[in-house]
């Protein structure tokens, strides 16, 4: 029992340090692949689709604010405040599925990046504890702008299409530097389902819900990080 004990010790110690070393790794240089990426690409393989992505690095400055705002509007609004959890939206999110309404997520941005860069896709309760995890590492050791920046570089956006310099050449034929206010909606307005929605030619409902998160744009005002410098 001792013997067992110290296994699961050590293969615990070990899961901590090489995950916290990952996160400081990934905290200066930019994350090419993601476990979403190769099963998607298996994915399509098993459907004959081509196995291939579509996903280019763009750092901050290449990156409009537009679309940077366009995403927190649309995703996660509270996310220069919260600390990586947003129990009011968890909160609401719950209340309205309680109600059989139709189901929210409470999902920040710091959650979603932590699952995009290190887990898999498919949902379960120790998925989503290491996800937990992950995220208090990543708000413990990366800025917000940084968290942000990784978010819209590994995010799906459309299929195949993987963060916002892929999706603004796809979607628009542009640099993600060019996109504009709408353009930028329009990326974000699919991001519920990248899959099959589509930022261009727009739906009805995604043209809805991109004068939706431009008006929230607009009230949101400059966006401005604090304390990056971690």
């Amino acid at each position: 029992m001792k013997k067992l004990i110290r296994f699961i010790f050590k293969i615990l110690f070990w899961f901590v340090v090489s995950s916290f070393l990952v996160v400081l790794i990934y905290k200066y240089i930019p994350v090419y692949i993601t476990p979403l990426m190769v099963i998607r690409s298996f994915e399509n393989s098993e459907h004959n689709m081509p196995k291939a992505w579509e996903h280019d690095w763009a750092s901050m400055d290449q990156i409009s604010s537009s679309m940077q705002k366009a995403v927190i509007c649309s995703e996660d609004q509270n996310f220069l405040k919260h600390n990586g959890v947003d129990f009011k939206a968890v909160e609401k999110a719950y209340t309205a599925n309680q109600k059989g309404k139709r189901i929210r997520g409470g999902s920040t941005i710091s959650q979603q990046t932590a699952k995009n860069v290190f887990l898999w896709p498919a949902r379960s309760w120790l998925r989503k504890g290491l996800e937990t995890y992950f995220t208090v590492i990543i708000e413990l050791c990366w800025s917000k702008e940084r968290i942000l920046e990784v978010y819209l570089n590994s995010i799906e956006m459309g299929n195949g299409i993987y963060g916002c310099e892929a999706a603004a050449q796809f979607w628009f034929k542009k640099t993600a530097y060019k996109l504009t206010a709408y353009e930028a909606a329009a990326i974000a307005a699919i991001l519920p389902n990248p899959r099959v929605y589509k930022a261009s030619p727009a739906s009805a409902y995604i043209q809805k819900r991109k004068v939706w998160i431009v008006k929230q744009m607009n009230y949101f005002g400059p966006l401005r990080f604090e304390n990056n410098e971690k």
